[in-house]
């Protein structure tokens, strides 16, 4: 079936280019954006799974109005609170977004750390059926060291892959074999949908020492902390939104929320979501060595324009 977002599917690797930047928060990441837009006239597309949501500006350093009045922001702040973004359903904005810019004669340039969400752009979505719904209610219902040890019979390859501990992924692989029958690679093997392989794709992964990475984390977290992210966590938390609401795993709102509630003092909270801020730059440099190994590496002040990004292995030219 033709990509709505890609009307015509001929000549296909002909298409313009796409730039995508990763790399861990407080890399440089949204200047190397600005950098390329304002070289190539392109449009600057969100890739970050908190800058997506209304009601975190500051906390998620999300593009001053001084920036995004320099090129075109596409995908920043649009989506409610109360809403869930998932990785599916923002690829499918990405790629209507692309094709935009494609028809503008613009170079669409996608930049954030959430690696799940530039892989689903990339390779599609797995067409897992829908879950049924009282299986999901008892997989939800088991401890996680219970469901991971029913994934080792149900679906081996799934349980050696992930961490004993994560509950959400643990569940997520078991609920699928349960109610489909089929293990969850089974689906991932099948996925539809990504950009990969239509057209030329420049991808760099933008690093920096992790000694610098926390430093320069830790002074952007104070200007947050002093620019407003108080107040804003504060009329998040108002909105009394439902606990599984994504936005509310935003990095900083359960640290601030402690504070305004008193169980932590300012300094306290501060150190908490430095502490979690580095504990999750680890996590996106180990995304960025594992499923973005083909991508290049590089720190981010030398980028200026799109020859400073390779085309990943089989794009296209």
């Amino acid at each position: 079936m033709p990509d709505p977002a890609f009307p015509s599917d001929i000549g296909d690797r002909k298409r313009p280019p796409v730039a995508l930047i990763a790399g861990p928060t407080a890399s440089g990441k949204s200047a190397v954006a600005l950098r390329l837009a304002k070289a190539h006239g392109g449009v600057i597309i969100n890739a970050d799974a908190s800058q997506v949501y209304a009601d975190l500006a500051v906390l998620t350093a999300r593009p001053s109005p001084d920036e995004a009045a320099q090129a075109p922001h596409r995908l920043f702040g649009h989506v409610d609170g109360a809403q869930a973004c998932s990785a599916a359903f923002w690829a499918s904005e990405a790629r209507t977004e692309i094709g935009r810019a494609h028809a503008q004669g613009r170079l669409p340039i996608l930049v954030g750390g959430t690696g799940l969400y530039l892989d689903t752009l990339l390779h599609g979505i797995a067409p897992i059926p829908d879950i049924d719904p009282a299986t999901r209610a008892a997989v939800r219902a088991l401890p996680v060291a219970d469901a991971h040890i029913a994934l080792t019979h149900e679906d081996p390859i799934a349980a050696a892959r992930l961490n004993p501990g994560d509950t959400t992924r643990v569940a997520r692989a078991l609920e699928v074999v349960r109610s489909t029958g089929q293990p969850l690679h089974h689906w991932q093997a099948r996925r539809t949908g990504g950009i990969a392989g239509r057209m030329p794709i420049h991808a760099v992964v933008v690093m920096l020492p992790r000694k610098e990475l926390a430093q320069r984390a830790g002074r952007r977290l104070e200007q947050m902390l002093a620019g407003g992210a108080i107040a804003e966590v504060e009329a998040l938390l108002a909105r009394n939104l439902p606990a599984d609401r994504p936005v509310l795993r935003a990095l900083g709102v359960r640290e601030i929320g402690d504070m305004l509630a008193g169980r932590l003092s300012l300094v306290e909270a501060q150190a908490a979501i430095l502490a979690a801020t580095t504990a999750y730059q680890k996590r996106q440099i180990t995304w960025g060595r594992n499923r973005q190994r083909a991508w290049t590496k590089l720190a981010p002040d030398p980028i200026a324009t799109l020859d400073d990004l390779p085309l990943l292995p089989g794009s296209g030219a």
